[in-house]
């Protein structure tokens, strides 16, 4: 019985995980802890100068994630009245976690670790199926390592009105809303 109900939740916790496989669209972040916190936060330093960030979940490449902050960079500037920003601070944090997977059902029995045999293979993020349980002395043949990253993008940007000033690095926020824009991917309703 016990067997089963673990099953359920394991089948359960699955189908929930697989709905959630994929990357992080634009969007703002939620606050709450499950979520992750994944999206776009800014807050307003005085009345030119804001911090922006965007943050990835795994499956966001870096990539993403820094055209992503952009985006909302001159997203921002445009909504607060400004024509042009300029990123005065960037940077780019990468998260790597390292996880596990073996086999939640069988763990490693007597018959699997020294012996031959065939049982269930259940991976985080990698094949399922039937993998064989090992050899005389092994760990059964059941368990993966795999490498998580995040990438989490930051940037301070100052917003300007008019021309943007010669000699500096500078974005204008219109331009790079309409060449960005159809490239970003927004929550499905």
């Amino acid at each position: 019985m016990r067997r089963l109900l673990f099953a359920a939740a394991a089948a359960a916790l699955t189908l929930g995980l697989a709905a959630c496989a994929t990357p992080t669209p634009y969007q703002a972040a939620a606050p709450s802890q499950f979520s992750g916190g994944y999206g776009y936060r800014d807050y307003k330093v005085d009345s030119t100068h804001w911090r922006v960030s965007f943050s990835g979940n795994s499956l966001t490449s870096r990539e993403t994630v820094e055209k992503y902050l952009l985006y909302r960079a001159a997203e921002l500037t445009q909504q607060q009245g400004f024509d042009w920003f300029q990123a005065t601070d960037r940077a780019t944090d990468k998260q790597t976690s390292f996880y596990g997977a073996g086999d939640p059902f069988y763990g490693s029995p007597f018959w699997a670790t020294y012996g031959w045999g065939w049982r269930p293979y259940w991976g985080v993020g990698g094949p399922w199926g039937w993998r064989g349980a090992g050899v005389w002395g092994g760990w059964g043949g059941g368990v993966d390592i795999e490498q998580i990253n995040r990438y989490e993008a930051s940037a301070e940007i100052v917003m300007g009105r008019g021309p943007a000033p010669e000699g500096q690095r500078v974005f204008n926020a219109h331009e790079v809303v309409q060449n960005l824009g159809p490239s970003i991917e927004r929550p499905k309703p």
